[in-house]
């Protein structure tokens, strides 16, 4: 469960990042 947790955190951080940093790509 705690594996599935951090996984969800990670996934949510990354779409956070990308939406926040369109000029990146």
């Amino acid at each position: 469960m705690i594996a599935l947790l951090l996984l969800a955190i990670g996934v949510f951080a990354y779409i956070v990042y990308v939406l926040l940093k369109p000029e990146k790509f």
